[in-house]
């Protein structure tokens, strides 16, 4: 039996395929993203794998009740509505980077092809004639000449890399990028006004966001450096066509030369035709290596979304950038453990939480207090709380969430603590660790010192502190055939109260639950399976 359906409408290599479908757990489907049975299809989805020409907007979101995973091919994630996912609890992930040497390529090859006038010289031997007019064939040299790159990210230092080479001078527009960062002097920082006056070159390299739209509109082309040429492989919102247009019909522009379009098939845009325009349909990581690896990585990174092994390229998960998963997972599966806990204890709703994290390891405390929340509201939402919506969800209960300093914890190198405030106004601490890094332990509850791993058949027991509670506990789970793996007793002071958690082999009934709670040496008796 499959427990994850993943929907591929797009194209991906055979061997990205096998990948998935060797995963005992995966039953993969293959449809094209514009078939009509697109929809139906998505109903038993969990995972949807896909390039930007599938829109994923509310309506085909609804329509997906399983959908856990989107995963797009490339980095672009326009056309996804990445708010309604996050509400509905759906991880979004792309594979940045991935295609960078196919689409900077790209971008070197159109801008050498506008250059030397490339469509003409091979049209005219093409259709059996021959250069006439040399002087009006003549190109220029990329050498010496200025590019200017809007965008210095990965497809951006690609092209960088392999200007310089060329003998280019180059300038680079990113407000997200400090000189520091810059791993080559020669690239040059400067203002988006200098660097379109000075270049020879501009060509596009930004992400396609509600800052990017239209960047490179009437005006910023007439800043332009007369005789310059447009390069855009990024996204078609960037630019204003029409304005380009304009542009070279004028003679501002030299030339241009794009791969994207404002409207994809690209019938309406006055670019197409013009002769000082050279066009490719969309084909920037349209290489053999760059589709394997964009499918693989794609395949991988769905596999392990979907049985929570990482989460890598996710643009909405609440927590840090640059996240290690890996090394956060077991500080996670604690917090969650210990939010499963909390449940079971409250008996009013949820009010407000304080969490606290001690330790070496940095960048912790988000995801704490995701897996926290998850753990608090799964018992009650079951599946549709996530790592992605469980803030969202809290923040619509009223659940207000701190960052606390001072935590009552035991002396552990690395712990994580929580106190809770019910509606009641009863308080709840809570403390955990890891043993050797990776066991979940609960070392302390309320003023409680204990020590027991979360997992499997609990028994939470509040008991008054006299002798025989071992023994009449004991005997009752005996005459029932139930089985103790292991007995953690807390106490205040001699004679008090005392907290037990006991691990079972198999959950208590019911009826032998409640006869556990009518003995009057029980002050509470509750069961959580982890």
């Amino acid at each position: 039996m499959h427990r994850f359906h993943i929907l591929v409408a797009t194209d991906l290599t055979e061997d990205s395929l096998i990948l998935m479908r060797e995963h005992e757990d995966v039953e993969v489907f293959t449809i094209a993203p514009r078939q009509s049975s697109l929809r139906e299809h998505l109903k038993d989805a969990h995972a949807l794998i896909l390039r930007d020409n599938l829109t994923v907007d509310k309506p085909l979101l609804e329509d997906a009740p399983q959908l856990r995973v989107i995963a797009r091919l490339g980095a672009n994630l326009s056309g996804i509505d990445i708010e309604t996912a996050t509400q509905r609890g759906v991880i979004v992930m792309n594979t940045p980077g991935v295609n960078a040497i196919a689409a900077g390529e790209l971008a070197v090859l159109l801008m050498l092809a506008v250059s030397r006038k490339l469509i003409t010289a091979h049209s005219s031997l093409k259709d059996d004639g021959w250069l006439l007019d040399r002087k009006q064939q003549a190109g220029v040299q990329l050498y010496g000449k200025t590019l200017g790159l809007v965008g210095l990210g990965r497809v951006g230092s690609v092209v960088a890399a392999r200007c310089l080479a060329f003998g280019m001078n180059v300038l680079a527009f990113d407000p997200y990028i400090s000189e520091e960062q810059v791993n080559d002097e020669r690239i040059v920082l400067v203002g988006l006004k200098e660097l379109l006056a000075r270049s020879d070159y501009v060509s596009i390299h930004v992400p396609a966001t509600a800052e990017t739209r239209g960047l490179i509109d009437e005006r910023a082309i007439r800043l332009m450096k007369p005789g310059a040429r447009l390069i855009n492989t990024a996204h078609g919102s960037v630019i204003d066509e029409a304005a380009v247009a304009l542009a070279l019909k004028d003679g501002h522009l030299a030339g241009a030369a794009l791969d994207v379009y404002a409207e994809e098939p690209p019938h309406n845009s006055p670019l197409v035709g013009l002769e000082n325009v050279v066009h490719t349909p969309h084909i920037g990581d349209n290489t053999a290596e760059a589709a394997q690896d964009l499918s693989t990585q794609a395949a991988r990174q769905v596999l392990d979304a979907l049985t929570g092994v990482d989460y890598r390229n996710v643009v909405n998960l609440p927590f840090l950038p640059g996240l290690d998963f890996e090394s956060a997972r077991p500080y996670m599966l604690l917090a969650e453990r210990m939010g499963r806990v909390f449940h079971t204890l409250s008996r009013t709703r949820v009010r407000r939480i304080a969490v606290e994290y001690r330790g070496e390891e940095s960048g912790l405390i988000k995801p704490l207090t995701v897996a926290l929340l998850k753990g608090i509201l799964s018992p009650v939402l079951s599946d549709y709380v996530n790592y992605i919506n469980a803030p969202i969800i809290a923040a619509e209960r009223g659940i207000q969430v701190t960052q606390a300093k001072g935590l009552k914890t035991g002396d552990y190198a690395s712990s994580v603590s929580c106190e809770v405030v019910l509606e009641d106004d009863e308080q709840i601490f809570m403390a955990g660790t890891l043993l050797d890094r990776r066991e979940p332990r609960i070392v302390q509850i309320n003023d409680y010192k204990l020590n027991f791993v979360p997992e499997g058949h609990l028994l939470i027991m509040g008991s008054y502190d006299q002798p025989g509670v071992i023994g009449k506990v004991g005997m009752l789970m005996a005459t029932n055939s139930i089985n103790i793996g292991s007995w953690q007793t807390g106490r205040t002071q001699p004679g008090g109260q005392t907290l037990t958690v006991l691990t079972l082999d198999e959950a208590m009934p019911e009826a032998i639950l409640e006869e556990l709670r009518q003995q009057d040496f029980i002050r509470h008796a509750h069961q959580v399976e982890m």
